[in-house]
């Protein structure tokens, strides 16, 4: 066979398994990027609310931590207790005084400054840096609506005090971060709740499977680096 032939053979052959080489190392590359970066959801809602010391918290305070945003109320018998245990494992397991977490009752008429006060110390918090904070309900539901996390409407008695399990994870910048799904998708929000299976599909109030949780300590510990 001619060389020049043989030449073109192999030039056939070598220039499809090269690209496919190069497909695969950008697939590659890209999982990598996914798994180490994290989304940048949207900067954090400006909030003023009052603490369990009666100290008036602003976003502004918090610049400078990465911190946690949840809505709950101290009065809550289904999944607020479970949040509650879910926020004290992350508080133990980070321990670091640049984390803070951000606990805003939707049920401001009973959960005076007093009363967050005691709930903090039943439930253990002993963080300095986590604040349960109450206001106005009519604010705390606009800021609800700005973060796009669930609270039920003030004016329907029996959704009032309905509210979302998630939570908003911010950086020392205030940004609201997140990780991606296995589809590369942002999750935009993490899960306070406990499930019934360990791919965190069938939420399950007694459920033994917290994956949000240890998927949060994970960014948690990678936005402090």
């Amino acid at each position: 066979m001619p060389k020049s032939k043989s030449n073109n053979n192999k030039t056939k052959i070598i220039i499809p398994i090269a690209v496919i080489a190069l497909l695969f190392l950008g697939i590659g590359v890209g999982m990598s990027y996914f798994e180490k970066n994290l989304y940048t959801v949207m900067k954090v809602p400006d909030f003023e609310l009052t603490d369990q010391n009666n100290k008036k918290i602003t976003n502004r305070d918090m610049l400078g931590k990465v911190y946690l945003v949840e809505f709950f109320f101290s009065k809550c018998p289904t999944i607020c207790p479970v949040m509650n245990i879910n926020m004290k494992a992350v508080q133990n397991q980070i321990n670091n005084p640049d984390f803070g977490i951000i606990s805003i009752s939707i049920d401001p008429e009973n959960d005076t400054p007093a009363a967050l006060q005691e709930h903090a110390k039943r439930i253990g918090a002993t963080s300095p840096n986590w604040h349960f904070l109450t206001g106005d309900r009519t604010y705390i539901g606009n800021l609800a609506d700005k973060f796009n996390i669930y609270v039920g409407d003030q004016e329907d008695e029996g959704e009032s005090l309905n509210h979302s399990g998630m939570i908003a994870l911010v950086d020392q910048e205030g940004n609201i971060r997140c990780r991606y799904n296995k589809d590369n998708m942002p999750i935009l929000y993490y899960s306070g709740l406990n499930y019934d299976d360990p791919e965190g599909k069938t939420p399950k109030l007694n459920g033994k499977y917290h994956p949000d949780r240890e998927i949060l300590i994970e960014d948690i510990k990678k936005l402090l680096k």
